[in-house]
């Protein structure tokens, strides 16, 4: 990841919705939400919503596939990861980071 992918992801990330919005479609995994399913469990008006979508969409974080009628999106767990190891690429300076047993691992 480059250093304006990492802040335009970042810049994205910093807004109260969006990153609400972000997390919901993080835990619904592949399977992602429409629309309709995340203003329904976030509270937010339509409207509102497709402009923080638009905004994710365009930074990668978030992807948008065509099922019938209906639009379905998922977060980009590739551009989540990317940022992850952009964020902690030289952390403990430089030396692999000891994995912390308290932490379950990630299974997705």
């Amino acid at each position: 990841m480059q250093e304006n992918e990492a802040i335009r992801s970042l810049a994205a990330l910093a807004q109260e919705v969006r990153l609400r919005v972000f997390r919901a479609l993080v835990v619904a995994g592949q399977a992602g939400l429409t629309p309709g399913a995340l203003c329904e469990q976030l509270g937010i008006a339509p409207n509102t919503l497709s402009f923080h979508l638009k905004e994710l969409t365009h930074a990668g974080l978030v992807s948008q596939e065509r099922q019938g009628r209906n639009l379905i999106y998922r977060a980009s767990f590739t551009a989540m990861a990317s940022l992850m190891a952009y964020l902690t690429e030289n952390c403990c300076q430089g030396a692999p980071c000891a994995a912390d047993d308290a932490t379950p691992a990630c299974e997705c």
